[in-house]
Order: C-alpha cells, then sequence, then structure tokens
C-alpha cells in the first residue's frame, strides 16, 4: 500500500510542471502585432466588416486542342530474333 502511495505522489509530482501555465503578457502581444504588421507593410490587405467578400471568377478555359493521331505503326516481321509467347503445357502430377 504504501508503495502504491509513494507511486502516485511522484506520479502527482510529475505532473505538476506539466499542467501548470505560463502567465500571459498581453503588452508583449501588443508588441509583437505592431512589429510584425510593421514589417509586413502593404502586402496585406484590409477588408471592412461590411463589405462582402468577392470572389474571382475566371473565364471559361478553351477545350483542350486533341493530340494528333500516331501513324500506325508496321507489324513485326518476325524477322527480329524473338520467339513468340507459348504457354508450355504442366504436368498436373505430384510424385
Amino acid at each position: 500500500m504504501k508503495t502504491l502511495l509513494c507511486c502516485m505522489a511522484l506520479l502527482a509530482a510529475m505532473a505538476a510542471p506539466a499542467a501548470a501555465e505560463t502567465r500571459y503578457d498581453r503588452n508583449l502581444e501588443k508588441a509583437v502585432l505592431d512589429i510584425v504588421a510593421g514589417k509586413m507593410g502593404n502586402i496585406r490587405g484590409g477588408f471592412s466588416y461590411r463589405q462582402p467578400p468577392q470572389f474571382v471568377v475566371l473565364p471559361d478555359a478553351p477545350p483542350p486542342v486533341p493530340a494528333p493521331a500516331e501513324p500506325p505503326r508496321k507489324e513485326a516481321s518476325g524477322n527480329d530474333g524473338l520467339m513468340p509467347a507459348v504457354e508450355r503445357q504442366v504436368s498436373r502430377t505430384v510424385f
């Protein structure tokens, strides 16, 4: 029973720092926002809350041009030294 209580106390002691929260500094947040906004400059655009969103509509793309058809290839004449693949008969007998 002592071991169980000791383990529980140790586990609680190890979990306490993980559950602790850091203090939140609002002045630091404001300073960071000012620095970041200054560096961004005019890249970002501001929108009024009253302005409805405007979506960009792309024009319809022209239909794709079909690829030119290849001319029919010549049939293999058989003089290239290759043999046609033929399945051989397999014996079903097991020794």
